[in-house]
């Protein structure tokens, strides 16, 4: 009889965070994936990060997870977004070649001890006494403590394109055809979802002359605080390309389009708003004669052009003749034909926080079977499922985050209160607090949790608190030094162009000026050492310009976090709390909201709603947690 503490079954990009978590935090650990070679795919597009997703990336690796040290080693382009504009929103991207991807991810989790890979389609769960304990594997029982499901697309999953059907969750790849059913059976409620994927193109049949190269920074930025490959970039830099659909190319498609799978009603999963098809593009952005089209590089050994921007489930033939329209790619050959994926997911309102089933201890779910859209929504949610799981079969206690520690917390806490009825994708918006939550202090906000739990340690942990260390004597610096008002002083503030001072003012005082930074002080006179870098400069500066705005926001969330964190009882009845109406206690029983803030956070529950149910939970003789205890229960 085979036992394992963890058992994770899928290999995609929540599949490889929850292994590598578990194992990594001393659980013996099973990845069960139907193709080994398939391990850290990139099912779509060729790259790492982008709006909101790269601080879910910096926030994975701040607590031991993988995702950004394997796109350092696999990064072809760099470009940081929004860098024009305050750090809250600035985002990391990373165009990363496809194969090397998964290889570095295989090439890794194959030297992580207490992790082994099993190659199958898991049938069913094995049950007893309201525990998950097991899956059935080609024909056999294989046994274990804890199950994460990070089945991602593959969940019944069918493949359209037009009138064609296919059983598959990717190209290539087959459909985990029984494992839906038997979720159902154990009364869990699934939901159909649909996703896409555009076509990919021969780089030697486009015209490059007729679309314009969009260019990486000049100066790249590891993805990883840990672990950063020397020379970075590990690999040579390309361009991606720019180029637009036209009216023909609208028309072309608007004539067509009751052939598309999405159209025609083939399709019943809902799809992605934030990353509609170019049919759903057309019909409801008819005010637009163009539509942006990046033509990424899936590799540098390979020939397939990734065409961002025209996901779609039209016929073979439709699709070469909309492509042949737009500018460069008039001759374009079709290495892989668009198609799109209508799969199974759950209603995650049916997780708690730490992604385990309400209703079945030992059960954990990650990545797009709970409805999210993306590798990094992904991996987020494998890194807290995989830490969960892995906690549990070895006895030790839960580990969440909440809305105000990360964008993983935002995420989740989204997922298992409001659910998704189409597929989840991150935002800076989403996020309440912003400023506490950018990208370049992922480390310093989870890192010292990572360390804690055990999952960063070694060399990573040195170099966190070298990092801290480094900026308490920069920052000691800075605080310690000053300028006086004197003429040689003030002749160097106006050559640079800055307002005189007529009192002593110190370099920390200065740093607050929108106009100043380590360069501006350097400039000043201010002895800049040689080894203080340039993240160190830079998480400084930002104190420094935002400590106002930060202090305003701990402030506020210190108050938010003493109500928030009031505990609900699992088994507490809504219906005998008064005052709330007969639909809100029916969203309180279906959503089981953990705290007070949770339940506040639920669509459709008012703040009177919440009010009552805090007077009912006094009365019951429940009270609030310390604050210092709120973050790993709220």
């Amino acid at each position: 009889m085979v036992r394992y503490d963890v058992i994770v079954i899928g290999g995609g990009h929540a599949g490889c965070e929850a292994a590598h978590a578990a194992a990594r935090l001393g659980a013996k650990t099973a990845m069960v994936t139907l193709d080994p070679s398939k391990i850290g795919a990139m099912s779509c597009n060729p790259a790492i990060g982008g709006l909101a997703k790269g601080q879910l990336v910096k926030e994975i690796d701040a607590l031991g997870g993988l995702m950004g040290r394997i796109t350092d080693l696999a990064t072809i382009q760099f470009r940081r977004l929004n860098s024009s504009k305050g750090p809250a929103v600035r985002s990391s991207r990373a165009q990363c070649d496809k194969n090397r991807y998964a290889r570095f991810m295989q090439r890794h989790l194959a030297g992580v001890a207490q992790l082994e890979v099993l190659e199958g389609e898991v049938t069913g769960l094995i049950v007893a006494s309201g525990s998950v304990v097991g899956i059935r594997l080609n024909g056999e029982d294989v046994f274990g403590k804890s199950v994460v499901i990070t089945s991602g697309t593959f969940l019944r999953a069918i493949m359209h394109r037009g009138k064609e059907q296919e059983e598959g969750g990717r190209l290539g790849d087959q459909s985990a055809k029984s494992l839906s059913g038997d979720l159902m059976k154990l009364g869990l409620r699934l939901r159909r979802l649909k996703t896409g994927t555009p076509p990919r193109l021969h780089k030697d049949s486009i015209d490059w002359s007729k679309t314009t190269p969009q260019p990486g920074d000049p100066v790249a930025t590891p993805f990883s605080f840990f672990h950063q490959p020397n020379p970075y970039p590990f690999l040579p830099q390309v361009n991606c390309f720019l180029t637009y659909t036209n009216e023909r190319t609208h028309e072309l498609i608007e004539r067509n389009i009751g052939l598309s799978a999405m159209y025609s009603g083939a399709i019943t999963g809902v799809g992605p708003r934030y990353c509609p098809s170019i049919e759903d593009k057309i019909v409801r952005f008819r005010d637009k004669d163009r539509h942006q089209l990046f033509l990424e590089p899936e590799g540098l050994d390979v020939d397939e052009i990734y065409v961002n921007g025209i996901s779609t489930s039209l016929p073979k033939d439709v699709q070469e003749e909309f492509v042949h329209t737009i500018d460069g790619l008039q001759k374009a050959k079709f290495i892989r034909y668009a198609y799109a994926v209508e799969y199974d997911a759950i209603d995650a309102r049916q997780l708690n926080n730490t992604l385990e089933s309400k209703d079945y201890s030992g059960l954990f779910f990650a990545g797009q079977v709970n409805g999210t859209s993306g590798y990094e929504e992904a991996a987020g949610q494998g890194i807290i499922a995989g830490i969960n799981a892995a906690h549990r079969a070895l006895g030790r206690g839960s580990f969440s985050l909440t809305r105000a520690d990360g964008y993983i917390g935002v995420l989740i806490d989204d997922l298992i209160l409001k659910g998704s009825d189409e597929p989840y994708r991150m935002f800076t918006s989403r996020a309440e607090y912003r400023l506490l939550l950018r990208e370049d202090n992922a480390d310093l906000r989870l890192s010292p949790k990572g360390i804690e739990i055990g999952l960063l340690s070694g060399d990573s942990a040195r170099l966190f608190q070298d990092k801290l260390n480094e900026m308490e004597n920069l920052r000691g610096k800075v605080d310690q030094w000053f300028f006086f008002p004197n003429s040689e002083t003030n002749e160097r503030f106006s050559g640079m162009g800055l307002n005189v001072i007529k009192d002593r003012v110190s370099a920390g005082v200065l740093l607050r000026r929108p106009e100043v930074t380590f360069e501006t002080l350097k400039g000043l006179g201010f002895p800049l050492d040689a080894e203080a870098t340039s993240p160190i400069c830079e998480q400084i500066e930002i104190q420094a310009k935002y400590q106002g705005y930060i202090e305003k926001d701990l402030e506020l969330l210190a108050g938010v976090r003493v109500a928030e964190g009031m505990p609900i009882p699992c088994n507490l009845d809504f219906n005998v709390v008064a005052g709330l109406s007969n639909e809100i206690k029916g969203r309180l029983t279906t959503t089981r909201p953990q705290n007070l803030g949770q339940a506040s956070r639920i669509q459709g529950v008012t703040p009177a709603a919440v009010a009552n149910l805090m007077i009912h939970l006094k009365n019951l003789g429940v009270r609030s947690p310390p604050t210092g205890e709120s973050s790993q229960n709220a």
